[in-house]
């Protein structure tokens, strides 16, 4: 049994709806699901979707989910993509505990019943090419022709898989074909392929075998042989349902499991295709998989977003039976709510502009306590070093303020949070006349950052101790593509956005961040939430930009509901 227990809201939907009718009818006494990535990537959001979804409802149902590997194309599939599928789904918060299986597992059950299928005449060795097979398919309006190699002897059939098996014919040169009818409205039923030949090395059963089954072969069987009670797929395999069940009725297997579907996930300003993540890999547009830039679990989890994030919108978006285009807003939103609720606060200057204090005892530190969250009071608070010298954001200062810009600017009091109010005296301007540093006064009787006369400034702004601050590299990142619909145009990489991630050198950070841990994510006050990157060393920090404060898909939200 599943031994993962989820935090994420759950919600009902047409596949769980069939569930429960499933077992208020007696019809399995313990519900399977599983989980069959194909180790030939990294996988992305749409994948943790379907995580989700099929971890959720083995837990919900008390049954177990298996975490199960499509192997059956050893030319595209590694032992980093199996390690890292593992640690992903780990990561999300999901445990298949004892079952863990490979369509390898199975590969000689498989040539079993292919045998099978030949000796019953349902299945027959072809000649064709693959493209000749393409050709003798037929359309969509007109049926396919035979093959003329459909009508050999079950004998035949028998002695050249088994030549196959030894390993007697080159690639493409045959292929195992079930005989089911060519003139069948689905495709997938014109004599789909079952077995081709692959002389590659497998990453599990190495050179034991030169043949390989089909995914619409391998998958079904493999939910047979592990008795899974729903086989839950993407839209895009409604068509194959037919063969799905046609090879299920014409094979000895040991139980019966249906096929159910439904929508995939897209997303805005994303791609969802491991072929194109791969050019972006392989092509250098990113760091790689675990680029922060990419829609992978990995990168999502390198650039700092909670797996009980992703969880939640999984939750958000539902199961439905149509597609659709989610905005990625949704995502970010549920980002959002976890790190607001649990995320520490932090104080960090990315443009840093230099404050002197002047009529503040020079050499003097105080330690001020600041909370860690104010969503949050178990959160407590720390102690964070206040000195002459400090750093504040450089865009918390105009030397002639705009009408509602109500921060620091000359002569005008703010708000330091939880020190002092300090008011502005002179701006200091090097050669070039650029701001170099900010000479102010400071209240002491406003220490914590209350005032005993009642003031109350319009702004109130973060800083960092000049003579505590640590540097750091910050990682600064947006959509990497430019438009909500990429490659709508027709050329997918020309909407790469070239400002996509932006690296700030420079920063200050106050020292307490030198031990946040990689996967801690932080918010640094009124900037945004920020990760350490693996990239981190203690002599050089390196934060990425997990998601900014804004949430313009809440107040799109909110105002759809006023205008409604």
């Amino acid at each position: 049994m599943s031994t993962q227990r989820p935090t994420s809201p759950e919600r009902g939907d047409f596949i769980r709806e069939i569930v429960a009718a499933d077992v208020r009818n007696g019809r399995h006494a313990t519900i399977v699901t599983r989980f069959p990535p194909e180790p030939n990537g990294y996988l992305h959001i749409g994948h943790a979707k379907s995580i989700c979804l099929n971890f959720g409802i083995a837990h919900e149902f008390g049954g177990r989910c298996h975490l199960r590997f499509d192997d059956t194309n050893p030319t595209k599939e590694e032992q980093e993509y199996i390690d890292a599928i593992q640690a992903d789904v780990r990561w999300l918060g999901f445990d298949w505990g004892e079952h863990l299986h490979f369509a390898s597992d199975y590969f000689g059950q498989l040539f079993d019943w292919a045998v099978d299928l030949i000796r019953t005449g349902k299945a027959y060795i072809d000649d064709l090419t693959a493209d000749e097979i393409r050709e003798h398919r037929g359309t969509l309006t007109e049926p396919g022709q035979n093959s003329p190699w459909r009508d050999r002897s079950v004998d035949e059939n028998l002695d050249l898989f088994e030549r196959m098996r030894a390993g007697d014919f080159p690639n493409g040169a045959r292929v195992l074909r079930a005989r089911i009818d060519m003139a069948a409205p689905n495709i997938n039923l014109r004599d789909p392929v079952l077995y081709r030949i692959v002389h590659a090395a497998h990453p599990r059963t190495g050179d034991a075998w030169c043949i390989y089954p089909t995914y619409d072969f391998a998958h079904g069987q493999s939910d047979a042989i592990e008795a899974v009670t729903h086989s839950i797929c993407t839209l895009e395999f409604e068509a194959h349902r037919p063969l799905y069940d046609w090879l299920i009725e014409n094979l000895p297997v040991p139980s019966r499991p249906r096929q159910y579907e439904f929508a995939r996930l897209n997303l805005t300003y994303t791609i969802l295709s491991k072929r194109v993540l791969l050019r972006l890999v392989n092509e250098g547009h990113v760091r790689g998989w675990d680029d922060p830039r990419m829609p992978t679990i990995s990168g999502l989890r390198r650039r700092g977003f909670p797996a009980e994030g992703l969880r939640d919108f999984a939750a958000m978006i539902g199961v439905a039976k149509a597609d659709s285009v989610v905005e990625v807003g949704m995502l970010e939103h549920a980002v959002r709510n976890v790190l607001n609720r649990t995320s520490h606060r932090r104080f960090a200057a990315l443009n840093p502009l230099k404050v002197v204090i002047e009529n503040y005892p020079d050499g003097q530190v105080e330690e001020m306590e600041v909370v860690n969250n104010p969503e949050d009071p178990s959160a407590g608070s720390r102690k964070v070093s206040f000195s002459r010298e400090l750093w504040i954001e450089h865009d918390d200062f105009m030397e002639e303020p705009a009408a509602k810009f109500f921060r620091l600017a000359p002569g005008r009091e703010v708000r330091l949070r939880s020190a002092y109010f300090v008011t502005c005296r002179e701006v200091v301007k090097d050669e070039a006349g650029e701001m170099v540093e900010l000479r102010c006064t400071y209240d002491p009787a406003t220490r914590g950052g209350d005032s005993p006369d009642g003031r109350r400034p319009k702004a109130t702004l973060h800083w960092v101790s000049a003579d505590h601050a640590v540097p750091a590299e910050v990682r600064l990142y947006d959509h990497l593509f430019t438009r909500p619909d990429p490659g709508a145009d027709g050329d997918l990489f020309a909407d790469l956005n070239p400002g996509s991630e932006t690296v700030l050198t420079g920063c200050r950070v106050e020292p307490g961040l030198v031990e946040a841990a990689v996967g801690e994510t932080v918010q640094f006050e009124r900037l945004g939430y920020f990760s350490p990157d693996p990239d981190s060393r203690r002599g050089q920090l390196v934060f990425n930009r997990t998601l900014t404060l804004k949430d313009s898909w809440a107040r799109l939200q909110a105002r759809a509901r006023q205008d409604s």
